[in-house]
């Protein structure tokens, strides 16, 4: 039989406290039923405007950070030069060289050799932050097991311990609180900003020499001032990157290198809203980054450039982008159409090759724009046992031989895997679910 519309409801939305049952092929769940649910689309109205620059803006690099404290941002460390037959070295020296040294300058010493990654690779440390293609956790946050509307099965420690290097997240305004929420926080509630922050703090602090962007959507259009408070409460701003200039071009980003001898690791971008005059260490996303089409359900995934609307192909070639390559299923339930992730379809949305790939759409990114996108964003990236990450490595030339994927994880959680995804393969083939 098919299933009743109450039971869809719950199937697809209840609280993280709900109960699974099961009835012959059937998985639905016991909960309460939303009295609002918001669905997922691209933000319309005066209040989602979109920032344009006539030129470039100089601001200063010395940004206040909580407290009233001033954090400058320091200089590059010295180097200290190997001597005599035996070459010593330190590891903070290794992956910028000395600062000082040019071409013409000749020695005897023995010269440094890099032998610390950036990023996991040692390729990437004299490469510019925005020339490198990077796998991201579309909405980071949603790792609720039993939760048809989370988008990662891991949570974010796993995510950056097996090499994604752009976490996004939608974030909601309650009570003067912000929340991680997707779509509504009725529907996925995974608790507030400050404390998803800490976590990820956290792990920049034991890792300093990885790179990190953060982007987060604006889901109810508040002022950036709001943001302030849950970033520096969470103890990451130490390590937040404040650009010298806005918007920064592709040409104008530093190297990893950089980066991570500053230890301005940390590049936070807000969708809407942001006033980087205001609150520097918070960039506007779409004067510098593009994306192609929102919510993707269209499995041939076009490269088409969406999100700023009216950019030329001028100003799209200056910036980074993003590809959006998370495949939805469209739902309608009640009257209200959702978009839930199409689980069914997983493997191939994240494989390297063949109609519908990740590996695909990176080919015809750069096919139509001359290169591959900076962030490769997808759901449950840790299905395909690290094809998303051969993609990105694929485009960035480099081998990729890590290990994936959530190897922290404990052997309860992966049997639990395997409940949560029996549950959620029905839903995204709705139309063929009987009994």
């Amino acid at each position: 039989m098919k299933p009743s519309i109450p039971s869809l409801i719950s199937l697809l939305f209840l609280p993280a406290y709900a109960q699974l049952e099961s009835s012959g092929s059937t998985y639905v769940l016991s909960g309460t039923i939303l009295n609002s649910i918001v669905p997922d689309e691209v933000p319309t109205g005066t209040e989602a405007s979109y920032i344009s620059y006539t030129g470039t803006r100089t601001i200063s690099t010395t940004g206040t950070f909580g407290s009233g404290q001033s954090e400058p941002v320091p200089t590059l460390l010295n180097v200290t030069e190997t001597s005599g037959s035996s070459a010593t070295t330190q590891e903070v020296t290794l992956i910028g060289g000395n600062s000082t040294r040019n071409a013409t300058q000749t020695t005897t010493s023995a010269q440094p050799i890099n032998t610390q990654p950036c990023n996991n690779y040692l390729e990437f440390c004299t490469r510019r932050y925005s020339n490198i293609t990077e796998v991201a956790a579309h909405n980071s946050p949603f790792s609720r097991q039993g939760n048809a509307a989370s988008n990662q099965y891991l949570g974010v420690i796993d995510q950056l311990n097996d090499g994604v290097r752009m976490l996004q997240g939608q974030v909601h305004s309650v009570n003067d609180t912000m929340y991680l929420c997707h779509s509504s926080c009725d529907m996925l509630n995974v608790g507030t900003l400050e404390d998803y922050l800490k976590t990820v703090a956290g792990w920049v602090r034991q890792h300093p020499y990885d790179v990190l962007t953060i982007i987060l959507g604006n889901a109810n259009l508040v002022e950036v001032g709001n943001f302030t408070a849950p970033i520096q409460n969470s103890g990451i701003t130490p390590n937040l990157y404040v650009p010298p200039e806005i918007p920064m071009s592709v040409e104008r980003w530093p190297t990893l290198s950089e980066m991570i001898l500053r230890q301005k690791r940390v590049v936070f971008f807000l969708d809407y809203k942001a006033d980087q005059e205001e609150v520097p260490y918070i960039l506007d996303e779409f004067s510098q980054i593009w994306e192609t089409p929102f919510s993707p359900t269209d499995v041939n995934f076009p490269c088409t450039q969406e999100r700023p609307p009216d950019l030329s192909r001028e100003q799209a070639l200056s910036r980074m982008y993003i590809a959006n390559h998370n495949l939805n299923i469209e739902v309608g339930v009640m009257g209200v159409d959702l978009l839930i992730p199409n689980t069914a379809s997983i493997n191939q949305t994240n494989s390297v090759d063949g109609n519908g790939s990740l590996g695909l759409m990176a080919n015809t990114c750069i096919s139509d724009w001359g290169r591959p996108p900076n962030f490769l964003l997808v759901d449950h990236y840790n299905i395909g046992n690290g094809s998303v990450f051969e993609v990105a490595a694929q485009l960035n030339n480099v081998k990729y031989n890590r290990t994936c994927c959530g190897q922290g994880t404990s052997p309860g959680s992966r049997v639990a895997m395997k409940s949560w995804l029996h549950l959620i393969l029905p839903v995204a083939s709705i139309l063929i679910l009987t009994h």
